[in-house]
C-alpha cells in the first residue's frame, strides 16, 4: 500500500498531466515557440541573457546588503579630501 504522500503526489501528476487548460496552454507554448528552430533559438538566447542580467543585479544587491559598510564605495567619504583652490596665486 503506498503512503498518503505517494498517493497525493500521484494525483497531482495526473492533475497536472491530463488537465485540459494546461495541455492547451503547453500546446500554444510549443506550436508558438519551439515549432521552428530558429523561434527556439531566439528564445533561448534571450531567455539566457534576460536571466544573467537578472542573476547579475540579485547577487550584486545580496552582496552590498550583506557588505554594507566594508566597501570603497561606503567609506570613501572618510579618505578623500576634497581639493581645495591652493593653485590661485
Amino acid at each position: 500500500m503506498a503512503s498518503p504522500v505517494t498517493q497525493f503526489l500521484y494525483k497531482q501528476v495526473l492533475y497536472i498531466t491530463y488537465s485540459p487548460s494546461l495541455c492547451r496552454l503547453a500546446n500554444a507554448t510549443f506550436s508558438s515557440l519551439f515549432r521552428r528552430n530558429q523561434i527556439f533559438l531566439g528564445v533561448v538566447f534571450l531567455s539566457a541573457f534576460g536571466l544573467e542580467i537578472v542573476y547579475d543585479t540579485s547577487a550584486n544587491r545580496i552582496w552590498d546588503y550583506v557588505n554594507r559598510g566594508r566597501q570603497w564605495k561606503d567609506i570613501k567619504h572618510r579618505y578623500m579630501q576634497t581639493p581645495e583652490d591652493d593653485d590661485e596665486e
